[in-house]
């Protein structure tokens, strides 16, 4: 399988990755063992994960995902297989943002739960205005020079943000984020082609979009109001319950139909088809949604497909007047 560069980092990635939201979530440690044994197996590598996964369910702290992912590189024989990336900067537990005394102490409590000496991809998991960009950009700076870090990114950074940071970190020297992790998917375009996508294609950041199955919605699971009743992220589903979002599916259906595959599989090759796309982050939960997801990496989508995907998807032109 052909990797794809990491920016400038030197790293490089197979051209899907797998999100660790749900660890310790909607999969337990048996079911996240499973996924992430058949993702390495199927030749993948990149795994992302946050500090903060999953603080959000009654009972949880936070780190249960890096705990869980930690267990299993702790088995042997995975660390040398994977490209390890975590994020810091959520507030939980009355600690968060991107003061340098917060990003130090975190690090140590993510490399603990890790069980690992250093993280490959360490991101700021949104930008903290309260932060200088300076001080963010330090300290990441001395993780990198301690060997705790590899290489740097950002996730939910504006266009204007992120190139304020490529630029402080050229004028002081210091190491720059190599990549941006925004929302992106068939359903979710404007925000990141209109401003993000030319300045990540410029500066060559490599672009690992999440919730590029849009929660689940580009599976195809989701066709019924009563679809949405009782399921984790219905409400997270509800606003592409329209006609354009029946449109995607209904391009993405005669897409998969034609090449054998299933939706998901489609969308995401879509995805790794566009330019400047490095890996699409996407979850499972058993190893059956993981074939599904592993399926578009093999997947080459003909130029006339793209291009009905691309009209289904379109944001719709803005009122006149």
């Amino acid at each position: 399988m052909k990797k794809r560069a990491l920016g400038r980092s030197g790293l490089s990635v197979a051209p899907l990755a797998l999100g660790g939201n749900v660890f310790g979530w909607t999969a337990d440690e048996a079911a996240s063992f499973a996924v992430l044994d058949a993702f390495v197996d199927a030749g993948f590598d990149l795994i992302d994960t946050a500090d903060c996964y999953s603080y959000w369910i009654p009972g949880h702290q936070g780190g249960e995902s890096e705990e869980i992912l930690g267990c299993w590189l702790a088995r042997g024989g995975k660390r040398a297989r994977v490209t390890l990336a975590t994020k810091v900067g959520i507030e939980f537990g009355g600690r968060g943002g991107l003061r340098k005394a917060h990003i130090v102490y975190s690090v140590e409590q993510s490399l603990r739960r890790l069980r690992t000496d250093h993280i490959d991809l360490y991101q700021a998991h949104r930008d903290d205005p309260a932060a200088p960009l300076e001080e963010t950009l330090a300290a990441f700076a001395e993780l990198v020079r301690a060997g705790k870090v590899r290489a740097i990114g950002a996730s939910n950074y504006e266009a204007p943000r992120l190139a304020a940071a490529l630029a402080e970190s050229a004028r002081l020297g210091l190491p720059r984020f190599e990549c941006l992790q925004p929302h992106y998917n068939l359903c979710e375009r404007a925000g990141y082609e209109s401003a993000l996508e030319p300045l990540c294609r410029r500066e060559n950041v490599a672009v690992i979009p999440y919730y590029s199955l849009a929660s689940g919605f580009l599976t195809g699971k989701y066709r019924r109001n009563s679809d949405l009743t009782g399921k984790t992220r219905g409400g997270h589903v509800a606003k592409y319950m329209n006609e354009r979002g029946f449109g995607v599916l209904a391009a993405l259906d005669a897409a998969a139909a034609g090449l054998g595959v299933k939706p998901a599989s489609v969308a995401l090759a879509w995805l790794i088809a566009r330019p400047g796309v490095t890996a699409p982050i996407a979850s499972a939960t058993s190893v059956a949604q993981l074939n599904d997801l592993t399926a578009a990496a093999r997947l080459t989508l003909p130029s006339e497909m793209i291009a009905a995907l691309d009209r289904a998807s379109a944001d719709p032109a803005p009122a006149a007047g």
